[in-house]
């Protein structure tokens, strides 16, 4: 799929979903702007992208993680040599591809390829949080081009152009795939539907709260398709006669779970809002509990537009959760207005934008 005769574009972002997945969005758009560009992913063997890269079809060359120390440690001892080796093999790797752009999202992966690549060839920094990771605070004090997700993050000369998404997500048509969706999930064809999931681990909090919701919904007549972890179990009383309530370990099909909801009630890392504003899709969000409040952050723009509510992980009970989620999903003009809303909100275009900011900084290299 990459063996082009073109530029070699070299992305690193490894670890987790949230660095990787728009990585692999960008690398699709370079290659539908340039079908003859080399696209090499950068990972190592501890992160996501060692099976998810492989089966998008981009060859991974691994490197050494260089994880940052959260406090002062044994480990900040041995940063500096940790760091010295993994920019020797960094160094080493983009050499033998033949690398002549980087373009790095964060993560452990991105630090040793910033310092690697940095005076030997152009380097593009993307964020996609409110707050800039250590390791993109480092690429953008030499980067040619510095793009984020939204405005305020505070670093200089910093371009707004969202977050990359998969192809599959932005041309996503929701209406025409309804009808499919909600069969392969085993839904209500018509009945209003709630899309719950808490991440690639589910989460406790959120799946207590709205599997005891359960009645609420189906007084209502709101179906829920529920996605609570492949680590735990939802029990979940059956009514007779009411709308389903599915649930499942985990999403296989996202783009079929966006199409069979009418919302999403989920927590709001910076992928997922780009996901749930990009199809269109009415949220509630919970932000994880911890951490140093990115996520509420990443949901304010969507909050302030109208496209959705937030709630705090301390606050969800199941009455908190009936008390937003039914006055909302029995209310199609409501959900009319919150769903043209989070379209408004969002970035569709970003994959194509951040790939043409590559391309131009290579003709402007030469």
């Amino acid at each position: 799929m990459s063996s082009g005769t073109g530029p070699c574009v070299v992305v690193a972002g490894g670890g987790t979903a949230g660095h990787i997945e728009p990585a692999l969005a960008l690398a699709d758009a370079v290659r539908r702007l340039r079908p003859d560009a080399r696209i090499v992913a950068l990972g190592t063997e501890r992160g996501l992208e060692k099976t998810i890269v492989p089966a998008r079809g981009y060859p991974l060359e691994m490197i050494p993680p260089v994880p940052m120390p959260r406090k002062p440690n044994v480990d900040l001892l041995k940063l500096p040599l940790r760091v010295r080796a993994a920019i020797k093999q960094t160094r080493e790797v983009l050499d033998r591809v033949g690398a002549d752009v980087l373009v790095g999202f964060g993560g452990y992966v991105a630090l040793p390829a910033y310092l690697a690549a940095r005076g030997r060839m152009p380097i593009i920094v993307h964020d996609t949080n409110a707050r800039i990771g250590l390791a993109n605070k480092v690429g953008a004090k030499f980067a040619d081009r510095v793009a984020v997700a939204m405005p305020g993050t505070g670093l200089a000369n910093a371009e707004v152009v969202g977050i990359p998404l998969r192809e599959s997500i932005v041309k996503l048509d929701r209406r025409a795939l309804r009808a499919q969706a909600r069969e392969f999930f085993g839904l209500h064809p018509t009945a209003p539907t709630l899309l719950v999931f808490g991440g690639s681990q589910g989460a406790r909090s959120i799946n207590n709260a709205v599997s005891g919701a359960a009645k609420a919904f189906a007084d209502a007549g709101i179906g829920v398709l529920h996605a609570h972890g492949p680590k735990n179990t939802l029990a979940v009383q059956e009514f007779p006669g009411a709308p389903r309530y599915a649930s499942v370990p985990y999403l296989e099909r996202m783009d079929l779970a966006y199409a069979a909801a009418d919302a999403v009630l989920c927590r709001c890392g910076a992928m997922t809002v780009a996901e749930v504003s990009a199809v269109g899709l009415p949220a509630v969000y919970v932000p994880l509990p911890h951490g140093n409040g990115e996520q509420a952050l990443n949901a304010g723009p969507s909050v302030k537009s109208g496209a959705a509510l937030m709630v705090q992980d301390a606050e969800l009970t199941a009455d908190k959760v009936a008390s937003l989620v039914v006055p909302m999903m029995t209310d199609p003009t409501r959900l009319r207005q919150m769903s043209a809303a989070a379209q408004g909100s969002g970035h569709r275009e970003a994959a194509d934008v951040l790939a043409r900011m590559v391309l131009d900084t290579l003709k402007d290299r030469k």
